[in-house]
C-alpha cells in the first residue's frame, strides 16, 4: 500500500515496481493506492509494503493517518516492509523510518531494512532518480528471498 502525491506519481511507481518484482517470484500480490485499501482485508495479507513520499521531513498524513487506525499489535507475527521517495540533500526528512516505527507498534516483524528512493526536480516536475526503479527492483528481490526463508 502506498500514497503519492507527485504529478509523476513517483511513490506509486516505486510500489508497483516492488509488487511486479514479487508477483515475479510467485507471491500473490494487491498493489493499492492508501485510499483504495480495504481496512478490513488488511488482516487477511501475510505481508504488507507501507510507503509514501517525504514531505516536510516525515511521511504524508495519509499513510500514517490510514496506519494509525489499527490497534497495537494488531499484526502480531505478519511481516512487513516500508519505503519512501524523498529529496537526496541535507535535512530532507524520511518518511520510511517513521511507517516502519508505526509498523512495528501495529506488531509487524520487519523484513527488511527501509527503501529509501530519490526523486529530484522542481515542484511540479520532481521525478525519480536515474537508477532508482533498478534498485527497487533489486530491493523487491531480496525481500523476496527473505520472505521464502
Amino acid at each position: 500500500m502506498y500514497d503519492t502525491v507527485s504529478a509523476k506519481r513517483n511513490t506509486e511507481m516505486v510500489a508497483k515496481a516492488i509488487g511486479e518484482v514479487l508477483k515475479e517470484k510467485g507471491f500473490d500480490v494487491d498493489c493499492l493506492y492508501v485510499k483504495d485499501v480495504d481496512v478490513a482485508g488488511v488482516k487477511n495479507y501475510d505481508c504488507v509494503v507501507a510507503g509514501g513520499p517525504t514531505q516536510w521531513l516525515k511521511a504524508t498524513g495519509l499513510i500514517m493517518q490510514f496506519l494509525e487506525g489499527f490497534a497495537k499489535n494488531e499484526f502480531s507475527g505478519k511481516f512487513a516492509a516500508a519505503f519512501d521517495t524523498q529529496l537526496q540533500v541535507p535535512l530532507s526528512g524520511n518518511a520510511a523510518k517513521g511507517i516502519e516505527k508505526k509498523l512495528r507498534k501495529l506488531g509487524f516483524r520487519m523484513v527488511m531494512p527501509p527503501l529509501v528512493t530519490y526523486v529530484e526536480g522542481k515542484m511540479n516536475e520532481i521525478q525519480l532518480k536515474e537508477g532508482e526503479l533498478d534498485k527497487t527492483r533489486k530491493y523487491a528481490e531480496d525481500l523476496a528471498k527473505a520472505l521464502h526463508q
